[in-house]
């Protein structure tokens, strides 16, 4: 207290005018234009563009599905879980990551043996997103099983079971996003257009899956700027 009485009320700092006058003037312009189209999705291969009205039907459906999974979250979470059902601890990454896509993805191995093809082994092929397994998942895990998939999805390829389980996450996700949230679905559509481009065969299928990602993403969860342009 001593020390603050002693310290004058107005302070005035010693500046140099001269230093002032050089490099004041920063140029982000060319880096903002660049930050903004790096961040917009990449346009659909030409002939796969999905109509307006194909996306609005999209977005009715997706919605349709979100609303029963809410009014019937209790009624599944109660119902008892098969004993091959092992659902791994929110924070056990590559657990999830076969429990929801198989070791068969996994592991990039691209066919089934004879012997495996008798009966469904889900250990192999992945548990699907079963309302009984996602009606128990709380925000906390729902955010951190995207996380991990779309992490995964950042090096491989996109298959049936990483887009049904990508579905039943979104369908799960709260409203209004959580920050970390919001940025993960961001990451997904322009990677989902990244690799809609980089198909090579033009398997319709799978364009239309990557479409209804992108779709759901960029005009259900209001990130219009990743929208497709309607063909």
């Amino acid at each position: 207290r001593i020390e603050a009485a002693r310290c004058p009320d107005v302070v005035v700092a010693q500046i140099d005018p001269r230093k002032l006058r050089k490099k004041q003037t920063v140029n982000i312009s060319v880096s903002l234009r660049a930050l903004t189209h790096f961040e917009r999705c990449q346009p659909a291969p030409e002939g796969y563009s999905p109509t307006l009205k194909w996306q609005q039907q999209q977005v009715a459906n997706f919605s349709a599905v979100r609303q029963s999974l809410t009014k019937h979250r209790n009624h599944w979470r109660s119902q008892h879980l098969d004993s091959n059902v092992s659902m791994p601890k929110s924070e056990d990454e590559e657990g999830w990551k076969k429990f929801c896509l198989g070791e068969r993805v996994y592991s990039e191995i691209d066919a089934l043996s004879d012997n495996e093809n008798l009966g469904v082994n889900y250990v192999k092929v992945g548990f699907p997103p079963l309302l009984s397994i996602v009606s128990r998942m709380n925000q906390a895990t729902v955010t951190s099983v995207l996380e991990y998939l779309i992490s995964w999805f950042g090096e491989k390829k996109f298959t049936p079971e990483l887009g049904r389980w990508l579905y039943a996450l979104l369908a799960c996700l709260e409203k209004p996003l959580l920050p970390e949230a919001h940025s993960l679905i961001r990451q997904l559509a322009r990677r989902c257009s990244e690799v809609r481009v980089l198909e090579e065969n033009k398997n319709a299928e799978q364009i239309s899956a990557l479409n209804l990602i992108i779709c759901l993403v960029s005009r259900y969860f209001d990130q219009r700027d990743l929208a497709d342009e309607p063909s």
